[in-house]
């Protein structure tokens, strides 16, 4: 039985994952397809910013690391995003962090006017860049390919600059004890300096981070206003939140 698109799509990153490149016609043999739907696929796979083309085939547009966290959770990353995107109003100006949830939110903008985003998330520009009603501030600093995100001592100045009505900011982990982490100094200094330009902290992230704290702490969870989560959340953890002061949202 011949594959769906969704099944082929999930075996040319892997294999773009695993290899770091493919070619059209090795792909055609892998999926028992023509050469003319391997190039279809990656064409539509290079539209949704997941890769280059190259003469002959596709290498990854991301770094390894980023490709496997865009992967990772995709149905519950994109539900997430979207209900963030609802606390959105025409006109709002807002920081979004660096992450691949976050980076969806400008992907769920359509039908709303003149929003502003501040961000060093080189991802979202994917998804904002076909929006005329979007306008973009990047910050500059040091890229970091596997982070998809700018930061450093440039980006911390520029942020400085801001503020704005709403922070909608990604984590790597959290823990009662730790609150909000990130696994580097430098990207949870410039998210807390993003929270601090803020009149509201909005958290988005997945059930499964909590309880796996990262290296380096962001925020307590009393120092936010809402978490944007999956249903999955324990009740220990809600209870913690909310005890904090924080509204959790279940998408």
């Amino acid at each position: 039985m011949s594959k769906t698109f969704a099944e082929r799509k999930s075996v040319i990153l892997d294999l773009l994952m695993a290899e770091g490149s493919v070619s059209v016609s090795e792909l055609a043999k892998r999926l028992n397809v023509t050469v003319v739907t391997a190039r279809a696929d990656l064409a539509a796979l290079e539209e949704e910013g997941l890769l280059v083309r190259t003469h002959g085939g596709a290498v990854p547009a991301q770094h390894p690391k980023m490709m496997e966290r865009m992967q990772a959770e995709k149905g519950v990353k994109g539900a997430v995003a979207k209900a963030a995107a609802t606390k959105i109003q025409n006109g709002d100006t807002i920081i979004v962090s660096a992450g691949t949830t976050t980076a969806l939110i400008a992907k769920y903008l359509l039908g709303k006017k003149n929003i502003h985003i501040v961000t060093n998330n080189t991802l979202l520009l994917s998804y904002a860049r076909t929006n005329p009603q979007v306008r973009v501030t990047l910050v500059g600093g040091e890229f970091r390919p596997e982070e998809e995100g700018v930061v450093g001592p440039l980006a911390l100045k520029a942020i400085d600059q801001f503020h704005v009505s709403k922070a909608f900011i990604g984590i790597d982990g959290a823990s009662a004890r730790q609150g909000f982490t990130a696994h580097f100094v430098e990207s949870a200094d410039l998210v807390r300096k993003m929270a601090e330009q803020a009149d509201q902290v909005i958290v988005l992230s997945d059930s499964g981070k909590f309880g796996k704290p990262g290296f380096a702490r962001i925020l307590p969870f009393g120092a936010i206003d809402t978490l944007v989560t999956d249903n999955d959340l324990t009740k220990e953890f809600e209870t913690e939140l909310t005890t904090a002061g924080v509204r959790v949202v279940k998408a």
